[in-house]
């Protein structure tokens, strides 16, 4: 009997021990493995898909498409290991963001879409006026770059450019960590209580998160000033000739248009699969072939309708580094092609050699540093009207010279 007992007792535990085990198994593969493969949680619908032809709606269930992700519950866990404030109450448009992914170096991971409170805001900067502003200026810049800010506010981000149409500055911001971190947001914090012209939220400021950074600036837009006919994003170490954008290319006399969205359009572009590369795209987020229409993140401008429409678009689109690339995403979901500028010399993302003629008939021109800014924006005021006139002076006295000699 002592014998029987053990035997069963033995095949007993022996039962139980590979049923625990094939729980943990079966939790394994659908808290941790489904997700790291997938991008996706297992509890999720029938996802949205990227196809060579659009968005559309996928039955089958495919690890090598580009997946997009629903809103979902908030993993209050996941927040507090991140340092990310739980969502109190139910997701909202105003509150509801990207997750912060920058902290891991696996970009496949699932993203989960939580909140970042404000740290810094300035929701009343658009109530000034009884209608609303003709541009809103969004500058992607980082608590270090203190120069770059200054000299922005006394050039191309100077609100006096055209103050009877309404011009309005901000810089985005998220946080940075440690000591060094704390430092740069006390000095922040007393810059903004100066100039009223920084939105900052709790999410981690970093190269990958630029994304959710803009996204953070378009929902600005969409919450607090509704009524902007225009808006630019660009970032701190652009030249921007606003004059000439505001005039030329938006024109304040005509009736502000609708679905608009321009810049440096970079069409038929194939994600970079080099993994050395800071543009790299693993083929797990981004299978196709090719990028939809996009415009280069380094200046593109767009009508303030779109604002709520691409935020509201990324809330079920998934997460991707590459900010320019992602908008393009959002816009194509929309179904809105972005517009060619008039001229394709308008907005560069490179750097365009300097003279008063080709200055003063740009929109853009990338790599500044603050003493140059304020350099050349100087000199571009002071011959802006007879900018070409001047060139065109000092070729002939060239050209006489060498004849002379």
């Amino acid at each position: 009997m002592q014998w029987r007992r053990r035997h069963c007792c033995t095949h007993t535990a022996k039962l139980l021990y590979v049923l625990s085990l094939l729980g943990v198994l079966i939790f394994l593969a659908h808290q941790v493995w489904l997700p790291k493969l997938t991008g996706m949680a297992w509890w999720r619908a029938n996802p949205v898909v990227y196809g060579g032809g659009g968005l559309n709606m996928s039955s089958k269930y495919s690890l090598w498409r580009f997946v997009t992700i629903h809103q979902a519950d908030v993993n209050t866990s996941f927040h507090k290991k991140e340092g990310v404030s739980p969502l109190q109450g139910k997701p909202s448009f105003e509150n509801t963001a990207l997750a912060n992914t920058s902290q891991t170096h696996d970009l496949s991971a699932t993203v989960n879409h939580g909140t970042f409170p404000y740290i810094i805001n300035e929701p009343d900067k658009c109530t000034k006026g009884q209608h609303g502003p003709f541009l809103v200026l969004l500058i992607a810049t980082e608590a270090r770059q203190v120069e770059a800010r200054n000299a922005i506010r006394q050039t191309w981000g100077n609100e006096s450019v055209a103050p009877a149409l309404g011009f309005i500055r901000l810089f985005l911001l998220g946080k940075n960590e440690g000591e060094l971190g704390l430092l740069q947001q006390r000095m922040l914090e007393a810059e903004s209580q100066r100039y009223h012209d920084i939105i900052q939220q709790d999410f981690l400021d970093s190269y990958k998160n630029l994304t959710i950074k803009t996204l953070m600036g378009m929902n600005w837009v969409a919450m607090h000033c509704p009524q902007a006919s225009y808006v630019m994003k660009t970032d701190s170490d652009m030249f921007v000739n606003t004059e000439y954008l505001i005039y030329k290319l938006l024109r304040p006399g005509l009736k502000p248009k609708r679905n608009f969205f321009t810049g440096n359009n970079m069409r038929g572009f194939a994600p970079n699969r080099n993994k050395n590369s800071k543009w790299y795209m693993p083929p797990e987020l981004y299978p196709s072939e090719k990028y939809p229409t996009f415009c280069s993140g380094t200046g593109y401008v767009f009508s303030g309708d779109l604002a709520s429409k691409i935020f509201q678009a990324s809330l079920s689109i998934r997460h991707l580094h590459l900010e320019d690339v992602y908008v393009g995403i959002c816009l194509a979901k929309l179904q809105i092609e972005p517009t060619p500028p008039p001229n394709e010399f308008l907005f560069n993302h490179w750097r365009v050699s300097y003279s008063s003629c080709k200055y003063s008939h740009l929109i853009t021109s990338h790599g500044f540093h603050p003493n140059e800014l304020l350099k050349y924006w100087h000199h571009l005021q002071s011959n802006k009207h007879n900018a070409c006139i001047n060139t065109f002076k000092e070729k002939e006295s060239r050209m006489h010279t060498t004849r002379m000699n």
